[in-house]
């Protein structure tokens, strides 16, 4: 028997270019860039001092008591949590709530208050740390988080596997709904990384760009961090249709894979393995899609080696491929990127354009794809890859096309 079909019904997301998934979908097919000076966390002596920054976040309601709970990373998952629940027309009840259940990727954790502690500690000469630190800090907060704020009791709980850790979540969710453990999962992944000791640590890493985010330019220099959450609903196609669910698009396939080489180092095969294996679930031959969101950092050795991978499995449809990455403009959000890139392909396939890869100024020849250069452009996307290539040589891709 066919494993059963699963849709995506909602999407919740905040990042640097807006508060909402619609907001976000239109400053992508816009070109406009969220990243610039971080304002609102003092860097100290960061050199780099640039981010894809929320300036402010929206109206959330929770109260105080529930806030002193939570890290900024797990806020960040609750507040899209509760669009994609809405976007979806889905209310959490007594006789629902044991069949709905959420998986949250994270790529660090609760920094904010990890940093909040050790300068209270080391230079301010309190005795003792804030009392809810760890319930704060611990990566599988958000996931909890979600669940108690919006009374989800099936399966719940976190997935860590650095930058590709929301497409895993999101990978790990459809399990459930395959396996009939949930009837309905939330899935996505959320950071918030725009902090002194994360900045100051990827900065030693020398990866950090200074200026902008140039993903396969020739001049690029680095990536740039950002802070964020995406949250998507994910259900069987029997259950949506059964309650008259809105069907954006579907989840058609996720495959995953490990490089097993070296802890920053990317490699070509284990990219190649994770689009394959992707391709293969979904059922997907490589000239069937249409535009791959690539994981495109905007480093000289991951936008080579992407271009790299992408060839060996497209072979000649790559050069029909259309590629971009968001990250230009919302920044690199780590555990939230997958999630927050998954709302480009939604977008692209449900409106027939592809969002641009902003600040391109000169052709690489190593990165010879059409990489949508400073400006969105038309055309029909049966289906959309989103690529995630994690430190670690983690590797998760998933594919979502037209739902029909």
């Amino acid at each position: 028997m066919a494993p059963p079909r699963i849709v995506i019904t909602g999407l919740g997301g905040i990042c640097a270019l807006g508060g909402d998934a619609d907001s976000i979908w239109q400053a992508m097919r816009a070109g406009r860039s969220g990243i610039g000076p971080v304002e609102n966390a003092d860097l100290h002596e960061v050199k780099v001092r640039i981010g894809g920054e929320i300036k402010a976040l929206p109206e959330h309601g929770l109260d105080h008591k529930r806030l002193v709970t939570m890290d900024r990373f797990s806020l960040l998952a609750v507040i899209a949590a509760r669009e994609a629940l809405a976007r979806a027309g889905l209310a959490v009840n007594a006789g629902n709530a044991g069949r709905i259940g959420a998986v949250v990727g994270v790529g660090i954790c609760g920094w904010h208050s990890i940093e909040e502690n050790y300068r209270a500690i080391l230079l301010e000469g309190r005795s003792r740390t804030g009392i809810f630190t760890v319930p704060r800090v611990m990566p599988g907060a958000a996931a909890g988080q979600v669940s108690m704020v919006h009374g989800l009791s099936g399966p719940v709980f976190g997935a860590t596997s650095a930058c590709s850790s929301s497409n895993h979540a999101i990978a790990l969710a459809a399990d459930q709904l395959r396996l009939g453990r949930a009837d309905v999962m939330l899935a996505g992944g959320a950071d918030a990384p725009l902090v002194y000791g994360v900045m100051k640590a990827w900065e030693a890493l020398r990866v950090l760009a200074p200026d902008a985010c140039r993903p396969f330019s020739a001049g690029r220099r680095g990536l740039v961090l950002g802070e964020g959450a995406g949250i998507a609903v994910l259900e069987t196609l029997e259950h949506a249709t059964a309650r008259g669910a809105p069907i954006l698009a579907e989840l058609a396939g996720a495959g995953m894979s490990a490089d097993a080489a070296d802890i920053v180092a990317p490699t070509v095969e284990g990219p190649v393995r994770a689009m394959r294996a992707c391709l293969a679930e979904a059922g997907l031959a490589p000239d069937e899609v249409d535009y791959i969101n690539a994981h495109g950092t905007g480093t000289k050795a991951n936008d080579r080696l992407e271009t790299e991978a992408i060839r060996r499995v497209f072979g000649a449809h790559a050069d029909r491929l259309s590629v971009s990455s968001t990250k230009s403009m919302h920044g690199h959000c780590l555990g939230a990127a997958g999630a927050i890139e998954l709302i480009a392909c939604v977008g692209a396939v449900r409106a027939g354009i592809v969002p641009p890869t902003v600040n391109y100024e000169s052709p690489d020849p190593d990165c010879d794809l059409d990489v949508t250069p400073n400006e969105a452009r038309r055309r029909p996307v049966r289906a959309a890859l989103s690529n995630s290539f994690a430190f670690g040589g983690t590797n998760a891709v998933i594919a979502v096309r037209a739902a029909s």
